[in-house]
C-alpha cells in the first residue's frame, strides 16, 4: 500500500510538472489521469469495503462564469481532478493509519489479558521454593561385597511422531493416571514444540491437571496455549477450560471474560463447546450479555 501510495505521489508530481505541455497534449494526460483513477478506486474497494469513504473521484463539476477556451477548460478539469486524488490518497493513507493503530491495539489487550491472569494465579498458587540442602552423613564403609549387577530395566519406547506422544499421555489421561499423564505431555510437547499437535499435547496436558485438583497449574498452561496458538486446533478448547480453571478458583469475574472471548473469537466453535457454554456461564455466574 505505500508502494502505490509513492507511486500515486510520482505521478502527481510529474503532472505538476508537465502543466504546460498539458495544454498541448490533454488526451494522453487525460489517460495517464484516468488509469489512477482507476486504481484508487480499486484500492479504495479494499480499504473501505462498505463505500463509506468522502470525497468521491469523480468528474469534477462544471466551472462557473463564462466558457473559456478549449484548452483551458481541459486543463481545469484536470487540476480538478488531480485535486481529488489527491484528496483520496490522503483518506486512504489515514485509514491505513488507523487500521494498524487498532490491531497493535487488540494485541496489546491480548498481552495485557495474559499479564494479569498469571498474576493472579501467581498469588493463588506461588512457585513451590527450592529444597534445602541436606548435609552429608559420613559414615564408615564397609568393603564391598563382589556382586553380579543386575540387569539394566528395559526403556520405555520413544514415541515416533507427535500423534503417537499425544496418543500416548491420552490413554494415561482417560484410564485418570492423571500425574503420568502430566509427564507424558511434558516430554512429548518438549520433544514436538511445534505443528498441528502441539495445540492438542498442551491443551490435554491443562486438562490432566484440571482433573487432577490442580486449577492454578492449569488455568497457566491452558492460558499460554490460547495466547501462543491462537488458530491451533484446541486453542477454543483451552480457552473453554481456563473458564472452568478460574471459576473452580473463585476468579468468576475473570472466568466470565473468558467465556465472552470465546465467543467472540471463536464463533464457530466445536459443537461440544457451543452445547456446554451456557452451562459453564451459569457455573461462573456471568451476566446475560
Amino acid at each position: 500500500m505505500m508502494r502505490f501510495h509513492l507511486i500515486g505521489l510520482v505521478v502527481l508530481a510529474g503532472l505538476s510538472a508537465q502543466a504546460p505541455a498539458q495544454a498541448q497534449q490533454p488526451p494522453s494526460v487525460e489517460r495517464r489521469v484516468e488509469r489512477l483513477e482507476q486504481q484508487l478506486r480499486a484500492v479504495q474497494r479494499r480499504v473501505f469495503p462498505n463505500g463509506n469513504v468522502q470525497p468521491e473521484v469523480g468528474e469534477p463539476p462544471a466551472p462557473a462564469g463564462p466558457a473559456a477556451a478549449a484548452g483551458g477548460d481541459a486543463m481545469t478539469s484536470l487540476t480538478q481532478r488531480v485535486d481529488a486524488l489527491e484528496t483520496q490518497l490522503r483518506a486512504l493513507t489515514g485509514q491505513i493509519e488507523e487500521n494498524g493503530y487498532r490491531t497493535r491495539q487488540l494485541e496489546e489487550q491480548v498481552a495485557r489479558l495474559r499479564t494479569d491472569l498469571t498474576a493472579r494465579l501467581d498469588r493463588v498458587d506461588p512457585p513451590a521454593p527450592a529444597p534445602l540442602p541436606v548435609p552429608a552423613v559420613v559414615e564408615p564403609r564397609p568393603e564391598p561385597a563382589v556382586e553380579t549387577p543386575p540387569e539394566p530395566a528395559p526403556a520405555a519406547a520413544v514415541p515416533a511422531s507427535a500423534e503417537e506422544a499425544y496418543s500416548v499421555g491420552y490413554r494415561l489421561w482417560d484410564r485418570r493416571h492423571y500425574a503420568e499423564a502430566q509427564i507424558a505431555l511434558e516430554a512429548a510437547a518438549t520433544r514436538y514444540p511445534t505443528g498441528r499437535w502441539i495445540s492438542w499435547i498442551r491443551n490435554l496436558q491443562g486438562r490432566a491437571y484440571l482433573d487432577d485438583g490442580k486449577p492454578a497449574t492449569a488455568a497457566r498452561i491452558l492460558l499460554a496455549n490460547y495466547t501462543d496458538n491462537p488458530r491451533g486446533d484446541r486453542a477454543a478448547d483451552s480457552l473453554y477450560y481456563l473458564g472452568e480453571a478460574l471459576t473452580q478458583l473463585n476468579r468468576r469475574t475473570e472466568a466470565c471474560r473468558v467465556y465472552a472471548e470465546l465467543a467472540r473469537v471463536y464463533p464457530n466453535m466445536r459443537d461440544q463447546l457451543r452445547a456446554q457454554l451456557p452451562e459453564a456461564r451459569r457455573t461462573a455466574r456471568c451476566t446475560a450479555d
